[in-house]
């Protein structure tokens, strides 16, 4: 790999329940762990502007989410469960700890944000605090979804189409598909680092990428919404501080207003603010995004 991550970060390939998880690790190692989750479709390479500076107060733990990457691309089963959050939180809950790690901060993008969300519900004694990049909970998105949701967010429903219909039309082109939706996505701020794409383009090239990136989207209309209406219906809450930012220009900034609000009916102490990109917020706006979360995880 190419990409500028600076060689403080060392490569960890850990077996956490018998599924590989691609990581790097590095920092400051008086500093409060901090473990970074990525989006689609992307690998935690996305994080190259704002790992270096995070690592020098914090023990920085980059990975791959399974089904991405260099992570190990296990079946998701007949009910696509091998792919639901909770399952996904796991890992990384297993992850940490095989690092030294019980507790630990946690800040996610895109999925990876689901993933966090899932984590501080399952393992609140494992989350110090959580921030949440352009998203709004799983549950709010799928509730609400009307016209404009679906227009800007179609690929939630084409992906969890069943099997194979999207693998085989997202595998004709992986290439174009992956420029396509990020490029979709970008709303302004820095253009995308051509080795960082590169990256991305060759681990989603791989069939098996593919295939498990689908099952992510089936597990999110069915074992996450069902996960999230139990919780929901107990009134459990996060209850860690949770930081949401999210870019202006981009949907959720336009759609949904001030996204505050909306965690406030999921979590306890919530935070945040908009930043001037589109979805890909530490790649569009790398200093502000930065800037936001050394803020938070100070405390």
């Amino acid at each position: 790999m190419t990409v500028p991550l600076p060689d403080l970060f060392k490569r960890v390939t850990l077996t956490p329940g018998g599924v590989r998880i691609n990581a790097l690790a590095g920092g400051n190692e008086r500093g409060t762990p901090v473990l970074l989750l990525h989006g689609y479709p992307q690998t935690h390479v996305m994080w190259h502007h704002v790992a270096p500076d995070l690592a020098r107060d914090h023990m920085v733990v980059l990975t791959d989410l399974r089904g991405y990457g260099d992570s190990g691309k296990p079946s998701g089963g007949p009910t696509h469960d091998g792919y639901a959050k909770r399952t996904m939180a796991y890992d990384q809950v297993l992850a940490m700890r095989a690092l030294g790690f019980e507790r630990f901060a946690v800040a996610g993008h895109d999925r990876g944000a689901r993933v966090a969300h899932r984590m501080a519900l399952d393992y609140p004694q494992c989350v110090t605090r959580i921030a949440v990049l352009d998203i709004v909970p799983t549950r709010h998105a799928l509730r609400t979804a009307d016209k404009d949701f679906g227009q800007a967010y179609w690929h939630w429903f084409f992906l969890a189409q069943p099997e194979p219909l999207p693998e085989h039309l997202i595998g004709a082109d992986p290439v174009g598909w992956v420029r396509g939706r990020m490029s979709s996505l970008r709303r302004g701020g820095l253009p995308f680092d051509a080795q960082a794409v590169s990256e991305y383009v060759r681990c989603f090239r791989e069939p098996a990428a593919i295939h498990a990136s689908c099952e992510d989207y089936r597990a999110a209309v069915g074992a996450d919404l069902d996960d999230d209406d139990a919780a929901a219906a107990r009134g459990q809450r996060v209850t860690a501080p949770l930081l949401a930012l999210w870019g202006e220009h981009g949907f959720v900034g336009r759609h949904y207003g001030d996204v505050t609000e909306i965690w406030r009916e999921y979590a306890n102490d919530v935070r945040g603010h908009s930043l001037p990109c589109g979805h890909y917020l530490a790649e569009e706006a790398p200093l502000e995004t930065t800037a936001a979360l050394r803020d938070f995880l100070k405390g």
